[in-house]
């Protein structure tokens, strides 16, 4: 018996393209294996509602939810690395530049910007892990001195959000210098009394920690975030111990007098505008 239909052509197949796969995003699963839609994930501060997994994001989304209304004034935005080591691993830094730039559309790790939140007026530094894993280079140090430098021209408050896997090797003594640089900035804004607020986010590692990151007149995190200097592994593998459980984390940190508070995200922005109202003893603002 044959068949009703039969294949005039061999080796049809759909293209590749052309495939109906299901689109990507959709769905997120956090580190405890629970699953979220990518829509709720963001309706909720890109937090995990299940086991409140606070996922890493960037500075578009802090600005989102730190300033009114999500409007800003961004400054020093088309600042921009050079490479004077002429640096090279396994490609050329200033390649590297490139091909971070052109995936991420950021000019460098950290975005600095002046705007409102709760209605009052606040400089905020906000880096970003995407961009060659937060490293701090000479760029990062410039913008958030300049970024200091307007809090205090104008006398409002500066907000620092760290996440960074430490100093950017590509430019060895020039991204140490930031450590020294940023640190004195944060000397003249106390000299000045004006408020600093250091939020430490999933990673605060290396040189960041070792700065700016601890020098605010408040020490903030989120919870569950990994702050220190060096890793854990490492710290493990220099003392030859076992380490406490929970060791580098926000709430072991907290435990140990090194922050103020931990604070969810989605309380952040009244967190942050009730500590800068204390601080400055003026009305707590609704």
């Amino acid at each position: 018996m044959s068949s009703w239909f039969k294949r005039k052509e061999k080796g049809i197949q759909t293209a590749t393209e052309e495939k109906k796969d299901t689109p990507k995003g959709l769905w997120y699963k956090s580190p405890t294996g629970k699953i979220v839609e990518s829509e709720d994930l963001a309706k909720n501060y890109y937090v995990s509602p299940e086991d409140d997994y606070h996922v890493r994001i960037g500075s578009k989304e802090y600005f989102e939810i730190l300033f009114d209304d999500n409007k800003f004034k961004e400054l020093d935005e088309n600042m921009t690395s050079k490479d004077p080591l002429k640096f090279v691993d396994t490609k050329k830094y200033s390649e590297r530049l490139k091909t971070v730039q052109q995936k991420t559309g950021l000019k460098d790790a950290v975005r600095t910007a002046v705007g409102k939140s709760n209605g009052k007026d606040i400089v905020i530094a906000c880096m970003d892990f995407s961009f060659i894993g937060g490293s701090m280079g000479s760029v990062v140090g410039e913008k958030i001195s300049r970024a200091i430098d307007v809090a205090k021209k104008k006398k409002i408050p500066f907000l620092m959000i760290s996440k960074s896997g430490g100093a950017r090797m590509m430019e060895a003594a020039l991204s140490l210098m930031q450590l020294a640089k940023t640190s004195a900035k944060l000397a003249q804004l106390a000299e000045a009394k004006i408020p600093y607020i250091s939020l430490c986010t999933d990673p605060t590692t290396g040189g960041t920690t070792a700065s700016y990151a601890m020098l605010g007149d408040i020490n903030i995190a989120e919870p569950g975030a990994l702050i220190g200097f060096a890793g854990p592994r490492i710290v493990k593998d220099t003392v030859g111990k076992d380490l406490p459980e929970g060791f580098q984390t926000s709430e072991f940190l907290k435990e140990h007098g090194f922050l103020d508070f931990i604070v969810h995200r989605r309380d952040l922005k009244k967190k942050v505008n009730l500590y800068i109202d204390l601080i400055t003893n003026q009305p707590i603002r609704a």
